[in-house]
C-alpha cells in the first residue's frame, strides 16, 4: 500500500512538473514581452513603398532567451522570422542574456542574485546551463545556429564580410532572405577567462557586451553599485576583442567604463539599445556628452523602442528620439536597437516597422535620412568592421 502511495505521489509530481514545463515559459514571456494593444497603424502607399525598399537592421533582440520556435509566427513576444519578413528586416542581432538580478531596476543592483537560472530550468535548458553562464551563452548560440540551419538558405549567419555580401546578393532576388548575428549581453559568461572569448568568437560571436544590470569581472554597470571603469580583466577582454576584429557593445556600461573603452579600443563601438539622457531623462540613458565621445570615435547608437529610452515609446515618440540623436551626434551615428523580447513593453512588434518609416515621413525626414537610420548606417559599419 505504501509503495502505491509513493508511486502515486511521484506520478503527481512528475505530472505537475510536465504541466509547468509546458505552461510556465509561455506565461512568463506573455507577461514580460508585451506589445500594447492598438489599432492597425495607417501606412501610406508612399511609406509602404519606401519601407519595402529599405535595408533594415535591428541591433538588439533577446528572443533566444524564450521557449518558442522562432521559425514560426507567434502570438507571444515581439520577434520571429515571419514577423521579421513582414517588417522587411534584413539583419537581426540576437543577444544572449545569461544573468539578471532579482528585483532588476535601472538605478542599483547587486550581483549576487539571478533569475535566469529559474528560467533555464523551467524552460528545459540542458543541466549544464543551470550553473554555468558560459554554457548559457553557448546554448543560446547553438539555438541561433539551429534556427539558421533549419531555415537555410533563407537565413544567413553573418560572421564575415563574405557572409554580408552573400546576404546583399541574395536579397536582390529574394527580399525574404534575412541575416542573423550574435551578441552577448554582458561578458560575465566568459567567467573570468579571456580564452572563452576566443571559443565564442570561433563559434560566431561578433558583438561583445561588457556588462548588464550588475557589476561584473570587467567593471561597473550603469545600473550597478561601484560605478567603476574597466578592471584589469576588462582591459584584457577589450584588447583581445580588438585582435579578433570583434565589436564592443557599451550598452549598460557605466560612464567610466565607456570612457575607458573609448580610450583603449582601436575600433568604433556600438551601443546596441539605449537612448539620450538629454531627450529622455532616465537612469537607463547615457549623458549627451558621453554620446558625443562615442560619435567622435565612429560609434553607432541603436535607439530603443521602450519607455526608459524614448520616454514616449509610440512610433512618433521613437522617431523624435531618433531626430534628437541625429541633431546631437550626426546622421551617420544613429541606428535601431529595439530590445525586442527583452522584458520590455513596446508599441509595435517587428512586423510593424513600417510605422517608423511613416512616422519619419510625417516628421519631415528625408529619404536619405530614413535609409541611413533604418539600416544603412549599420550596413556601412559592418562593411568596414567585419573580419575578412
Amino acid at each position: 500500500m505504501r509503495s502505491k502511495i509513493l508511486f502515486g505521489m511521484l506520478a503527481f509530481v512528475i505530472a505537475i512538473a510536465a504541466i509547468g514545463r509546458l505552461v510556465l515559459p509561455g506565461l512568463l514571456e506573455s507577461a514580460l514581452n508585451v506589445v500594447d494593444e492598438h489599432a492597425p497603424y495607417n501606412i501610406s502607399e508612399r511609406a509602404r513603398t519606401l519601407h519595402d525598399s529599405l535595408f533594415v537592421v535591428d541591433l538588439h533582440s533577446d528572443a533566444l532567451l524564450w521557449d518558442r520556435d522562432l521559425s514560426e509566427q507567434s502570438t507571444r513576444g515581439q520577434v520571429d522570422l515571419p514577423r521579421m519578413r513582414q517588417g522587411n528586416v534584413a539583419i537581426q542581432v540576437f543577444s544572449a542574456t545569461t544573468k539578471s538580478p532579482t528585483g532588476q531596476n535601472y538605478e542599483s543592483n547587486e550581483a549576487g542574485t539571478d533569475t535566469i537560472t529559474s528560467l533555464a530550468i523551467v524552460s528545459g535548458w540542458p543541466s549544464s546551463t543551470w550553473g554555468s553562464l558560459f554554457a548559457r551563452a553557448q546554448y543560446q548560440l547553438d539555438k541561433l545556429h539551429d534556427l539558421v540551419d533549419a531555415n537555410k538558405p533563407e537565413v544567413i549567419f553573418i560572421r564575415r564580410k563574405a557572409d554580408l555580401e552573400q546576404l546583399l546578393s541574395a536579397r536582390q532576388s529574394d527580399p525574404d532572405v534575412v541575416g542573423a548575428m550574435y551578441l552577448i549581453e554582458g561578458a560575465h559568461p566568459l567567467e573570468g577567462d579571456v580564452n572563452n572569448l576566443d571559443i565564442l568568437q570561433a563559434q560566431g560571436l561578433q558583438f561583445v557586451g561588457l556588462t548588464h544590470f550588475f557589476d561584473n569581472e570587467l567593471g561597473g554597470s550603469l545600473h550597478g553599485i561601484s560605478g567603476e571603469g574597466l578592471t584589469g580583466f576588462g582591459r584584457s577582454v577589450i584588447e583581445r576583442a580588438d585582435q579578433l576584429n570583434m565589436t564592443i557593445d557599451i550598452a549598460h556600461a557605466s560612464p567610466q567604463m565607456v570612457r575607458d573603452v573609448l580610450e583603449l579600443s582601436s575600433r568604433p563601438v556600438i551601443l546596441s539599445h539605449g537612448g539620450f539622457k538629454g531627450h529622455c531623462d532616465s537612469a537607463r540613458n547615457l549623458d549627451d556628452d558621453l554620446m558625443l565621445q562615442v560619435a567622435e570615435t565612429g560609434g553607432i547608437i541603436g535607439v530603443g523602442y521602450w519607455d526608459a529610452t524614448a520616454c514616449d515609446y509610440t512610433p512618433a515618440g521613437i522617431v523624435r528620439s531618433i531626430r534628437y540623436g541625429i541633431d546631437l551626434m550626426g546622421l551617420e551615428h544613429i541606428a535601431l536597437g529595439s530590445d525586442y523580447d527583452g522584458a520590455v513593453t513596446t508599441s509595435l512588434d517587428t512586423s510593424e516597422l513600417a510605422a517608423l518609416t511613416q512616422a519619419m515621413l510625417d516628421q519631415d525626414f528625408t529619404e536619405a535620412e530614413i535609409r541611413a537610420v533604418m539600416g544603412g548606417n549599420m550596413l556601412r559599419f559592418l562593411q568596414g568592421q567585419l573580419p575578412e
